[in-house]
């Protein structure tokens, strides 16, 4: 059996799309429909992982847009990593990365900084590439903390929870769902961001209402509402294995009235219904992994979850 790796073209984005349907790990952000919204933003560097001339695998990548010589695992999306249907493990996988490696180098290329798929989004345990990366020499570069409940036992929400979650219901906040709701939420999301820290949101509103029209039923807007306006939402992405909170918002008044509480036990209430083992708050470290925001950590692992990481690793390829 022959490993080897090539570049991707444009016209396997079908192809990829399909096989990343079945992989171990994969999810939305990994799928070419995805990666193709950044449109010329990266200089995409993906390859496809072949095993005597049949796809086995496939690598997310683009060239990082702080230095053409760095690969990235992708600087598009939140991670990203090699995917595969189970026939890259072991030996195997560790074989693919040294032909990764070795693709990249001989393109003048000297880091490779990949970007793990976090844990609760793997269908089964597929951790065999942080092996192989050990092998490789790599080194962990970056550690985000992030918030997690396990639907199978997740711990009680706290009594601060429990009151606001009643607090809310007094108030009168309704939970409403649908695309039409992204541009109010999105200006909730917008003022808040301001307001606090001076920045935009990461997807402008266009972006977003694209991103929901190509993935309906796998990008889901979910809000409070007091008095017919919109005062609190998450934006959800949702994968095989997980919910996951990819934005989340409240104005002031949806502060006052703890309306976030309302929303999250709706969605995990969904997330519960519909099969799944995971919903994730996401991150709440700042400046790399170097700083947690222990407030926002606190209140995310209040509603009965814990800790996961997102680990980024850095292979020289100069070596």
């Amino acid at each position: 059996m022959t490993i080897a790796v090539r570049a991707f073209r444009a016209e396997d984005a079908d192809a990829w799309d399909a096989f990343c349907a079945g992989c171990l790990q994969s999810t939305l952000l990994h799928t070419r429909r995805f990666l193709s919204y950044h449109g010329d933003r990266f200089v995409d560097q993906s390859l496809i992982i072949e095993e005597d001339g049949v796809g086995v695998g496939l690598f997310p990548a683009a060239e990082s847009p702080q230095d053409q010589t760095v690969i990235v695992s992708h600087p598009g999306v939140t991670y990203g990593g090699v995917l595969h249907q189970g026939r890259l493990q072991g030996a195997r996988l560790l074989t693919a990365f040294e032909m990764i490696a070795a693709h990249y180098a001989s393109r003048s290329r000297i880091k490779l900084l990949y970007k793990a798929v976090p844990a609760f989004y793997q269908r089964v345990p597929a951790q065999d590439d942080l092996y192989a990366l050990f092998r490789l020499g790599a080194q962990r570069v970056r550690c985000d903390l992030s918030s997690t409940i396990d639907l199978h036992t997740r711990l009680p929400a706290s009594q601060r929870r429990r009151r606001s979650l009643k607090k809310a219901a007094k108030a009168g906040v309704s939970i409403i769902e649908g695309r039409q709701n992204l541009e109010r939420l999105w200006q909730v999301l917008a003022d808040n961001l301001a307001r606090k820290h001076g920045v935009e949101p990461v997807h402008s509103l266009a972006e977003i209402e694209l991103l929901a029209d190509r993935f309906p039923g796998e990008i889901r807007c979910i809000c409070a509402a007091l008095n017919q306006q919109v005062v609190a939402g998450t934006v959800l992405f949702v994968t095989p294995t997980a919910f996951h909170a990819q934005y989340i918002a409240a104005s002031e008044v949806g502060y006052d009235v703890s309306a976030l509480d309302a929303v999250f036990e709706h969605c995990i209430a969904v997330a519960t219904q519909q099969g799944r083992r995971w919903f994730d708050f996401g991150i709440s470290t700042e400046k790399g992994g170097t700083v947690l925001n222990d407030g926002l950590y606190g209140f995310k692992s209040e509603f009965g979850g814990g800790g996961m990481v997102h680990e980024f690793y850095e292979l020289d390829l100069s070596k």
